[in-house]
Formats: C-alpha cells, sequence, structure tokens
C-alpha cells in the first residue's frame, strides 16, 4: 500500500514560505512556487541568500524576511518548505508550529518531519508526471525521472506534445455534447495520429481524433 496520497495542490494566489536561500535547492524550490503561481516568503539571512533570490526580492516577486526562523512565522502559511535543514532544532521546531496550524510541510530529505512529500517531476506541455519512492530513495526518483524524460530511452511523453490540440478537441466534444466516454477518448488516441502530429500535420492529427470521437458518439447513441 502507498504510505502517501498522490495529489496536486492549487498554491496560485497562496503564501508559501521557503526557508533556506541557498543557490540549489532554495532557489529551486522559490522559481517553482512562482511558476506555479503562489505568493512566495523566502525566510533567509542576507549571508545565505543567493544572488538570483535577491534579484526576485528586488524586483517584488518575492517577500524576503532577512533572518532565520522565528516563532509564529508560518501563521497564514498554505505551503512551507524548508529547503535549509542544516539546523536539526529549527527544523523541529517548525515541524511543531506546522502541527499546531495544521500547514503542510516539506522538510527536504527529513521525511519523518514533513506531511507531504515533493515528488521529482517531468513536464511536457500541460502534462506533469510525478515519481515517488515514498521518501524512500530521493536518489532512484531523479534518475526513473532522467529516464523517462529521455526520448531515445522512453517513447511516452511525446504523446503530451498533443496535449493542448486534445484539449481544444475536448471543448469542441462538450460544446457539442457528444456522447463519448473516457475509454472512447483512450482508444481514439492512436500511433497514427501521433505520427501525423510529428510530422507536423496537426489538423490531420485532429482530424483523426475528431472523426473518431464522433464514430464512437453515434455508436453510443445507438446503444
Amino acid at each position: 500500500m502507498p504510505q502517501y496520497y498522490g495529489i496536486f495542490v492549487d498554491v496560485k494566489g497562496r503564501r508559501c514560505l521557503v526557508f533556506g536561500g541557498d543557490p540549489h535547492e532554495g532557489e529551486r524550490k522559490v522559481h517553482y512556487l512562482l511558476e506555479c503561481g503562489a505568493d512566495v516568503t523566502l525566510v533567509s539571512p542576507p549571508e545565505e541568500t543567493s544572488d538570483n533570490l535577491m534579484a526576485l526580492a528586488d524586483s517584488g516577486e518575492i517577500e524576503w524576511v532577512r533572518r532565520r526562523y522565528n516563532v509564529g512565522d508560518l501563521a497564514g502559511a498554505w505551503i512551507v518548505i524548508v529547503a535549509d535543514t542544516s539546523d536539526s532544532e529549527t527544523n523541529q521546531a517548525i515541524s511543531r508550529e506546522a502541527a499546531e496550524r495544521n500547514v503542510l510541510l516539506n522538510v527536504m530529505d527529513v521525511t519523518h518531519l514533513c506531511t507531504f512529500i515533493a515528488p521529482a517531476l517531468i513536464q511536457r506541455e500541460d502534462v506533469t508526471v510525478a515519481v515517488s519512492t515514498a521518501g524512500t530513495s530521493p536518489a532512484l526518483a531523479r534518475r526513473l525521472r532522467e529516464r523517462i524524460s529521455d526520448n531515445e530511452y522512453c517513447r511516452c511523453l511525446q504523446w503530451a506534445d498533443m496535449g493542448p490540440l486534445l484539449a481544444d478537441v475536448r471543448k469542441d466534444v462538450r460544446s457539442r455534447s457528444l456522447p463519448v466516454t473516457p475509454d472512447d477518448w483512450a482508444e481514439s488516441i492512436t500511433e497514427r495520429m501521433l505520427t501525423a502530429f510529428q510530422e507536423g500535420d496537426a489538423d490531420l492529427a485532429r482530424e483523426m481524433l475528431v472523426d473518431a470521437l464522433e464514430e464512437r458518439a453515434a455508436h453510443n447513441s445507438q446503444a
């Protein structure tokens, strides 16, 4: 049985805290939260904060609290990420406050203090694939991410390139109230369609998908 419940969280417009502003994990966490539309507050002393994060603060893209953790920092937070885990007492204190305030917390690579763990992510168009080892082997999760991302090794993500086309057809199908099921969709997305799309004929790929869905809708109406 899985130890964690897989979930994608909408952080748009929500206050998210990152403790630790190093040029590696701190930057990576801040940038990803910003990409997801979060309101990001960085808590990190100046001497431990990267130039890039300072620039984000200067431009107003993030709020920067120029010190280490103080009790009460988690007030109003939606998600908290501890990128700098060098001080175990601070990690414990943040964990206690997160539990008191019922705030989602990730203390990087300190699984027993986390209320959620961050998977290795593969992104292509609107498709995001998450790989998790339940916190037991982050290195394995990263390796799997690399292999899945390699088109020479794994072709599965090539389908993601058609994401915008599929989204457009989905709107069309819904607007016409065509009676198609999830199975109809799955069986209508074919290798021939992918080949046409990859060869630069998106119109043909779209036509093939619409024709297949309309055929299945007609069959469903008669059933």
